[in-house]
């Protein structure tokens, strides 16, 4: 099925794999790559050189094209654009908008640049300053979100903007992807569906307890980093959103800490990190603190399968996925499904 996005970047299937911290390593995004989608490899977790050694392993398991998922505000954002041009990776992907210049530099280089937006005026933005797609992830998808739905802020972006547009937020089959195409998008991107695929490092009882969610066990707490985020409901959100401010700040702290130590950052870093979080956001200084909660919760689940001690990010789909097949599996069902659901519809109906 040949969209924009395929012609774009490569690939032979218009479905996008996500950059998910601790998630979207090697062995994911190069699954993903093999069966026929753009995987996205996330780098916010990892130092520079972890993020060498990521790529380095991504491409001696597939030829396929792939992505970087990076931070745009990051201190050491410059650096990292260096190591994607140098090692030729196919794509950069920005769960921030990234600024005009770093824009211009990797398409000087050649590298795709889709940044992921959550509004209209967003995509508006990163469209003028060169990017060449968006993904657009509604209120349902996992993670930072935002409350508009899917369905009613995809088809603004489609109109506002001359570049392809990939859905994300609430996809996770065949007929999701032809809902897509028929609002004017040129893929979908998924989370949750890949997370919950045999390919995922996630730890097995941790896709258990996404297996066995319902719908109504997603919720979305701003109780983590300040800033609202869609995951499964555990006890250990209930538990922080009964925590006083004392409480959350003392336990941002210590986060803090252990991220730096992993993260390699030095506190002049974080600083400066902070610094960017801040700007044109809402955002108290306490809240800029508690954001080291995500990235070591997400770990204790993620990565060391610590289902009380770690919150799991999650799309509302999740509510609705009940295997866990591989990447090749779960792509070509996809595929199969779409074009069954497109040779369904009525004669008067099938795109000509």
């Amino acid at each position: 099925m040949e969209t924009p996005l395929t012609r774009l970047v490569g690939v032979r299937h218009p479905l996008v794999q996500t950059g998910m911290g601790w998630v979207a390593g090697p062995r994911l995004v190069s699954a993903a790559a093999n069966a026929g989608a753009l995987g996205i490899l996330a780098s916010a977790t990892m130092t520079v050189e972890q993020l060498r050694a990521a790529v380095h392993e991504v491409k001696s398991r597939t030829d396929a094209p792939f992505g970087v998922n990076l931070r745009a505000d990051s201190g050491d954002a410059a650096e990292r654009v260096r190591l994607i041009v140098a090692e030729g990776v196919r794509v950069a992907s920005f769960a921030l908008a990234p600024s005009r210049e770093l824009i211009a530099r990797l398409k000087d280089a050649g590298v795709v640049v889709i940044p992921s937006v959550g509004a209209r005026r967003h995509a508006e933005k990163v469209a003028a300053w060169g990017a060449d797609a968006v993904i657009v992830q509604g209120g349902e998808g996992g993670g930072h979100t935002g409350n508009v739905a899917t369905t009613v802020l995809l088809p603004q972006v489609v109109d506002a903007v001359d570049i392809p547009v990939i859905a994300a937020g609430g996809f996770f089959d065949g007929r999701g992807l032809v809902a897509a195409l028929a609002y004017g998008a040129a893929g979908v991107a998924m989370g949750t569906r890949f997370l919950l695929t045999s390919d995922s490092t996630v730890p097995p009882a941790v896709q258990a307890r996404y297996l066995a969610a319902s719908v109504k066990d997603i919720t979305v707490t701003t109780k983590v980093d300040g800033l609202p985020h869609r995951m499964l409901r555990s006890e250990l959100v209930e538990t922080l959103e009964r925590s006083g401010r004392g409480t959350a700040l003392l336990r941002a702290v210590r986060h803090a800490a252990s991220f730096r130590k992993l993260s390699g950052l030095s506190w002049a870093q974080m600083v400066r990190d902070g610094l960017a979080m801040r700007h044109g956001k809402d955002l108290s200084w306490s809240q800029v603190l508690l954001a080291a909660n995500t990235p070591m919760l997400l770990k204790a689940s993620m990565v060391e399968g610590r289902t009380d001690l770690g919150v799991m990010a999650s799309g509302q789909v999740a509510g609705v996925i009940e295997d866990l097949p591989s990447c090749a599996e779960l792509v070509d069902r996809i595929m199969a499904e779409a074009r069954g659901t497109l040779a369904a519809l009525p004669p008067t109906a099938t795109p000509r």
